[in-house]
């Protein structure tokens, strides 16, 4: 297996406990772009929540990923099968899938690669799924102090690769025949405990924690709480989802 950017098998822990969940509405939808529901591929799966999610509508779901730590520690489920590998070179047989996800990862990838391993792995009339979400909601007020900690805090520890997540990946390359997603949104109900194990799991917090010995997180977690509230409040968090879905 080729070496990797590696951002998160550090955080492995944090990132299994404190990603957000894709909307059970998604996979439904992309299960219907199928002919077939026999096999999904979920590449780059991380902590195994889109793979958990499709396992749901696939007879056998592969979930692969570079790190064997995060997949030590990704979601168990029935007909989920968890290996190790790159998006870019699988060990998975040709036309032998009906649909590949890319939860938040594609800007990992080197595209030119991964795209001709989907178009081989993919069975005709196959549907390849890619998503990015950029940064969270809360409320207005919150909001501008995410922005200033996302842009003013960290924005020098970003990896370049980040900028494609900012865009939306607009402009990124996708050479399939590409067809409109309905308008998903990612939501979830958190704490502000739970706020700071997100934030814990962002590349740019690991690499600053690395650079200077410790996380900006609790610190900006402070700066929230008289905003927030106590600790104990829930408050809902939006994500904006942006799509490329494409058939083979």
């Amino acid at each position: 297996m080729r070496s990797f950017m590696d951002h998160f098998s550090e955080s492995a822990a944090l990132y299994a406990s404190y990603r957000p969940s894709y909307p059970a509405e998604l996979f439904a939808w992309l299960a219907e772009t199928t002919g077939s529901r026999e096999r999904a591929w979920d590449c780059g799966t991380g902590n195994g929540q889109a793979a958990e999610a499709l396992a749901a509508h696939f007879a056998e779901v592969v979930a692969t990923d570079p790190s064997h730590a995060q997949l030590a520690l990704a979601r168990r489920a029935e007909r989920v099968h968890y290996a190790a590998m790159t998006a870019e070179a699988s060990a998975l047989a040709s036309n032998s899938v009906q649909l590949i996800t890319v939860a938040q990862a594609l800007h990992w990838f080197d595209l030119s690669r991964f795209y001709t391993e989907a178009r081989r792995i993919l069975s005709p009339g196959g549907t390849l799924a890619v998503w990015t979400y950029g940064l969270l909601s809360v409320t207005p007020e919150i909001d501008v102090l995410i922005w200033s900690f996302y842009k003013d805090t960290l924005g020098v520890y970003w990896p370049a690769e980040r900028a494609l997540v900012d865009a939306a990946y607009a402009g990124l390359a996708f050479p399939f025949a590409e067809r409109v997603a309905p308008g998903f949104v990612m939501t979830t109900n958190w704490t502000l405990d739970q706020l700071s194990g997100y934030l814990d799991t962002w590349s740019a917090v690991s690499k600053y924690r690395n650079i200077n010995g410790a996380s900006p997180v609790g610190r900006f977690i402070s700066s929230l709480q008289m905003i927030w509230g106590d600790n104990a409040t829930a408050r809902r968090v939006t994500w904006p989802m942006k799509f490329k879905i494409g058939t083979s």
